[in-house]
């Protein structure tokens, strides 16, 4: 078992700067685990608390099932791929491979040999074998550095963004390649990036940080469809949620530019959960559509911008002071300076408390359930 457990983790600074604060997460054995957020949030020194690279100020580590606070990074039974690949310039690739298992372990010369070439056939760069790294594409070179930490067969794989030097199409060809390559080895994988669209194709699970504390833990279904809070909301999707900010008053979100009537009990099930009627409406610009008629739960807005992004057309629109981001797949008809009403089904909208961010209609325990076959979102 390689599953790993953090326990109320917390990293401090000298000067009091906490980077990390109150980390808790229990990954099952050959689970993808992604950790997503901004730049700062405190998610690449998450990982390297785990490899033993940054000492933990409060908490405990455990991988199977075993304490690894005090443990060596080199005894942790890990292998880590890092951003900027960290090969050796003077090795050929086949030493790159083999040198961190030719020092860590006491296997004979011929079985390094045989795993080095099985993990070469499995990355796609048995032929790339005699080269050095400064002859290598930058895709070649990051296979290289995955394929040295599959030679380890290690506990757990931790990645701090390794595909991010990448260019946009090698980087959705390799992100298919370590979704592969993780499935078949079943390794207990613990993955770092800032792109979203990284976290939500590739993981069994995602965890979103922000300033150190953990926002959500879940299925990348579950933090887009049930986002915990108006950060998650936000950050997950693209284009980003829409808020307006509105108050419930009796059965109707009123709001300066928006008002939108719902259901008895979806307005009962608002002020059950909410701290006061000061509230935040969201909705995603994909579930927003034309209004074929005009009526009570449309809005009235004007088409400042249209983008078009392949068969998708991202429209830029303003209703008074407020701006929001519609999406339409096909054709739009209408022309930048156009008046249009947009409504959207009531089953879509998410409804925030202002005063805690918190999403009204997700449980404070939001879910962080164990994966299932078919936990990542298609993208």
């Amino acid at each position: 078992m390689s599953g790993i457990r953090l326990d109320g983790v917390k990293k401090q600074y000298d000067g009091g700067i906490v980077a990390v604060d109150g980390f808790d997460l229990d990954i099952q054995d050959g689970e993808f685990i992604t950790i997503v957020g901004p730049s700062g949030s405190g998610k690449s020194t998450v990982l390297r608390m785990i490899a033993g690279l940054e000492s933990i100020t409060d908490g405990s580590i455990s991988i199977g099932g075993q304490q690894i606070n005090d443990v060596k990074p080199q005894d942790r039974d890990i292998a880590m791929v890092f951003q900027n690949y960290a090969l050796y310039p003077h090795m050929s690739v086949e030493k790159n491979m083999s040198y961190g298992l030719k020092l860590n372990s006491d296997k004979a010369d011929e079985a390094i040999e045989n795993r080095v070439r099985e993990a070469a056939e499995m990355m796609g760069i048995e032929d790339q074998l005699d080269k050095k790294p400064s002859e290598l594409s930058g895709g070649q070179q990051q296979r290289v550095a995955t394929g040295r930490a599959i030679v380890r067969d290690p506990a757990a794989f931790l990645m701090d963004e390794p595909l991010s030097n990448l260019d946009a199409k090698l980087r959705s060809h390799m992100r298919t390649e370590l979704q592969r390559i993780q499935e078949e080895l079943e390794t207990t994988t613990v993955y770092v990036t800032h792109d979203q669209e990284e976290a939500m194709t590739m993981s069994d699970r995602v965890v979103i940080l922000n300033h150190g504390e953990v926002q959500q833990v879940g299925t990348p279904r579950e933090v887009f469809t049930e986002p915990k809070n108006t950060f998650v909301a936000e950050f997950i999707g693209s284009p980003s949620m829409n808020f307006f900010d509105v108050r419930l008053e009796d059965s109707t979100l009123v709001g300066r530019d928006v008002t939108y009537s719902v259901s008895r009990p979806l307005a009962e099930r608002i002020l059950e959960r909410s701290t006061s009627d000061d509230l935040i409406l969201g909705i995603r610009p994909e579930h927003m559509t034309f209004a074929e008629t005009t009526h009570d739960n449309g809005i009235d807005a004007v088409l400042e911008v249209r983008e078009p992004v392949g068969d998708d057309n991202y429209l830029y629109l303003r209703s008074g002071d407020t701006e929001f981001t519609m999406r339409v797949l096909g054709q739009v008809e209408y022309e930048e300076g156009d008046t249009l009403q947009v409504s959207f089904d009531e089953s879509d909208i998410h409804v925030f408390d202002r005063a805690t961010g918190e999403n009204v209609f997700v449980y404070q325990d939001v879910v962080s359930t164990a994966p299932t076959s078919d936990t990542k979102q298609d993208a």
